[in-house]
């Protein structure tokens, strides 16, 4: 029992401690919070005091501003207000003098509707009297057309028929003189004897004895053993696949008919051919490997060719296309003619030409040599040469001038330069010139009827004879029906029509004979 009360005591005693110990905390926490409360209240008191301070000289400040922007906007307005009386009193001025100058223009206008007014009034005046006279006139021409119809005992519209017939005899008597005399000026003119007299002394410098050619269109193979020809069907078949061109064995089967319009082709075939008649192939492959060789062998000899023509001629090379088809010149001919060496021949001329006239001879030979380079290629693309020709070389970098040139040496395009010229002049030359082209038999005669006809076909023609191997025709007509303006007509018309119908080399003279014969019987 005494042990419990003691304990109780002690237990007491802390309780009580404790409790004073927390009531002595909490009276300090107090008093610090009540410290705090006036510090943050004194704080927020000097807070609001600057806040006062700042709020005050901020709008002290934007009093000042303001102030002073009123005062500038102020002075500029005052300034504005100044310029635009100045613009004011000088527009007053202005409008006060365009008043009196208005003033004075009124004036001047008022005189002059006065003198317009009096003007005018003369004007109706003078229009009465002049359709006065108009009146008097007219009634005096009446009067002097009846006086004149009745002396002259025709009538006002057959007298202007009579005069317009004798007016349109004079005009053409004077047209006919004017074209008599151009004639006969052209052909004794200075400008044509020149124009001869270098054509002889170019044909004079240049010398070439050229063959006439052909292609051989027939091979010959050999008799045939035990009913096969010497070179078999399957190779020739072969060979024309090739060469592009078409092989034709005979009914004897001892001879191949080359057809085709490549030149190339038909050299590469006959190559073939011989190749294989000398040592024939094994077998397909074999003939396939010795016809591409002799096809590269001959695509190397046509460059051969062609350098050769430009370093004969001494002009820079050209496009390898083009010198390639220049190659290819040597195995086309035109009328028996080789035309690898008639190209040649007219560069020649055609730079002879032009050193004659001053002009460039290297130009003018390399023109020449290209005129004809598209009838290499007549077999592939349809057209004209002559474009073909010009077309390709303007693709392959020529100058304008070389391709106009070859594309006007047969009047396809229009001639650009003295060059063209120059070329259709040379190629005229070295095809008409004698031994040149050889023509047939039947197509001599033929030329010959087709230049008859034509003439004959014309209503005024009485006879037309063709002479000179048909570079002349002679025309003869009735005295009565064509007179001499008439004849001149005709032979223009005979002209034009035949070189619109028939292709010939050079020119045909058109001489039309109008003969008048006066006979009487003696006795």
């Amino acid at each position: 029992m005494p042990i419990s009360l003691t304990m109780a005591a002690a237990a007491t005693a802390t309780i009580g401690a404790a409790v004073g110990i927390a009531l002595g905390r909490w009276r300090r926490s107090r008093e610090h919070a009540q410290a705090a409360r006036e510090a943050m209240h004194s704080e927020a008191e000097f807070i609001k005091r600057q806040a006062v301070d700042e709020s005050r000289g901020r709008v002290l400040k934007a009093e000042v501003e303001a102030r002073q922007e009123g005062l500038a906007r102020r002075q500029s307005a005052e300034e504005r207000l100044n310029g635009l009386s100045l613009r004011l009193e000088k527009t007053v001025l202005r409008n006060a003098k365009l008043e009196a100058t208005l003033t004075v223009r009124r004036g001047e206008v008022t005189r002059s509707r006065s003198v317009v007014e009096k003007r005018e009034q003369t004007v109706r005046e003078l229009e009465k009297q002049v359709s006065a006279i108009r009146a008097e006139v007219s009634k005096g021409e009446v009067d002097a057309r009846k006086q004149l119809e009745i002396s002259c005992g025709l009538s006002s519209q057959e007298m202007r028929q009579l005069l317009v017939s004798r007016a349109l005899e004079g005009a053409q008597g004077d047209a006919a003189n004017v074209v008599r005399q151009a004639e006969q000026l052209t052909a004794g003119s200075e400008q044509i004897r020149m124009s001869k007299r270098i054509l002889g002394v170019s044909i004079g410098r240049f010398h070439g004895h050229y063959l006439t050619e052909r292609h051989q269109s027939l091979v010959l193979l050999g008799e045939a053993r035990r009913g096969r020809p010497a070179v078999a069907p399957e190779a020739i078949a072969l060979i024309a696949e090739i060469s592009g061109v078409q092989l034709t064995l005979n009914e004897e089967m001892d001879a191949v008919r080359l057809e085709g319009l490549d030149g190339v082709g038909r050299e590469v075939a006959r190559r073939c051919l011989s190749r294989c008649l000398k040592r024939p192939a094994r077998n397909a492959e074999e003939l396939r490997r010795v016809a591409l060789n002799q096809k590269e062998q001959l695509s190397k000899e046509l460059l051969d060719l062609g350098r050769k023509a430009f370093s004969a001629l001494r002009i820079p090379r050209a496009h390898p296309e083009i010198v390639d088809l220049v190659g290819r010149l040597n195995y086309r001919t035109s009328f028996t003619q080789n035309q690898w060496k008639h190209a040649v021949e007219v560069a020649f001329l055609c730079g002879m030409m032009a050193e004659e006239l001053g002009l460039d001879s290297r130009i003018a030979r390399r023109a020449a040599l290209m005129h004809d380079i598209g009838k290499a290629l007549t077999h592939e693309i349809d057209g004209s040469h002559a474009v073909i020709g010009a077309d390709i070389a303007r693709r392959l970098g020529e100058a304008e001038i070389v391709a106009n040139a070859i594309g006007a040496h047969h009047t396809d395009e229009p001639f650009n330069s003295p060059y063209a010229y120059l070329v259709a002049a040379a190629d005229a030359l070295s095809g008409a010139r004698p031994g040149a082209r050889r023509q047939t038999e039947d197509n001599y005669v033929g030329k010959i009827s087709d230049l008859e006809r034509i003439t004959r076909g014309f209503r005024e023609v009485q006879e037309a004879f063709a002479v000179q191997g048909g570079r002349e025709v002679r025309v003869y007509v009735n005295e009565d029906r064509v007179d001499d303006l008439g004849a001149i007509d005709l032979s223009g018309r005979l002209a034009k029509t035949i070189s619109e119908e028939m292709t010939f080399p050079g020119q045909i003279r058109v001489t039309v004979i109008r003969e008048f014969r006066a006979e009487e019987n003696a006795g």
